[in-house]
């Protein structure tokens, strides 16, 4: 018998992932290896810099399309991550310059809800 296993990560393994990627700036290999197909990512309600963005392709365009308006990063840090039942939060620091906006620095907390070692939803507090 040649049963597969499938393994799930749980929310710890997850986290300590995202951290090794985050720390590295490699957004869109958090994306691709870590988040749920249907994953959600949710702004702030009155956000001038995005808006909700539902499903893996959705975020990564999203994330696509950010990118397409920054001429310069000044600073870019993300803290380790804080792990509770099946949710992890990071602080994160972002000082770059977007067209239309100048210099931005944002200060937020991310927020991450795990489920069957997928990240099912990322919410942003700024």
């Amino acid at each position: 018998m040649n049963d597969t296993l499938n393994i799930i990560q749980t929310t710890q393994e997850v986290a300590d992932r995202f951290n090794e990627l985050a720390q590295q700036e490699k957004w869109f290999e958090i994306q691709d290896e870590l988040f749920a197909d249907d994953a959600k990512s949710i702004e702030p309600p009155a956000s001038p810099y995005f808006k909700n963005a539902e499903g893996k392709t959705a975020i990564r365009a999203k994330g696509e399309e950010f990118l397409k308006h920054v001429t310069a990063a000044h600073e870019l840090k993300t803290s380790g991550p804080i792990v509770t039942g099946n949710h992890f939060a990071v602080g994160r620091t972002t000082d770059i310059d977007v067209n239309g906006f100048g210099r931005v620095r944002i200060d937020q907390i991310m927020l991450y809800e795990v489920k069957d070692g997928k990240i099912i939803s990322e919410q942003f507090f700024y």
